[in-house]
């Protein structure tokens, strides 16, 4: 993922103004920012999405990454039933300065139950991100948020070796996962649903 913020640049770190997750909800509210711009915060700060196909240009979004995200929608009909539901491309609040935008995530309860908030990270059992060209940024900063966090399962869909990279029983204080498994085709992923119910899904069905 390419980062277009000023922690990118040259500034340097002491002339930084982060900002936090309430500052920007009044951003979006007041119409600074767009809601559905490609943009997330992260570490208190505004980072592009890419979801790009490498080489590509990091504002497009490739073939494969729209496809993978069609493909983890349809994990909805499936989660249903055990009370909860997929969510697409939608923020995920964490407090105080990071609104990560997964491209998928297993959040608890009934869609319209969020109608006034966004989910947190004790609304979510599992996340996804489809990762080429940003597979570098997920695999580290991203990896790291959601393990502080406390977000017990997160799921790689690399589309550069075809395959999901599984991280689970996250450890908050190091910003890591203590447990790592690679699921290629012909595998199953057991995904992790809140309350602690596994439903195992076939790779294939995740991979473009």
């Amino acid at each position: 993922m390419t980062v277009h913020a000023v922690g990118s640049s040259r500034i340097p770190p002491a002339r930084l103004a982060p900002i936090d997750v309430d500052q920007y909800h009044r951003m979006l509210e007041t119409g600074i920012l767009q809601d559905g711009q490609p943009i997330e915060l992260l570490d208190g700060f505004l980072v592009y999405k890419d979801r790009s196909a490498r080489g590509e240009d990091p504002m497009t979004i490739g073939t494969r990454h729209n496809t993978a995200i069609k493909l983890l929608s349809r994990l909805d009909g499936r989660l249903a039933p055990l009370g909860c539901h997929i969510q697409t491309q939608g923020p995920i609040t964490i407090p105080p300065s990071h609104e990560p935008e997964p491209d998928g995530a297993v959040v608890r309860g009934e869609p319209r139950e969020y109608l006034e908030r966004h989910a947190g990270p004790g609304d979510v059992s599992s996340v996804f991100e489809v990762a080429e060209s940003s597979l570098e940024l997920d695999r580290t900063r991203k990896l790291e948020i959601y393990a502080r966090a406390g977000i017990a399962q997160y799921v790689i869909v690399n589309l550069v070796d075809d395959r999901l990279d599984v991280f689970e029983r996250p450890n908050s204080a190091q910003g890591a996962y203590e447990w790592h498994a690679e699921r290629t085709a012909g595998d199953a992923l057991s995904l992790l649903v809140p309350g602690g119910t596994r439903l195992d899904i076939p790779v294939l069905l995740l991979l473009p």
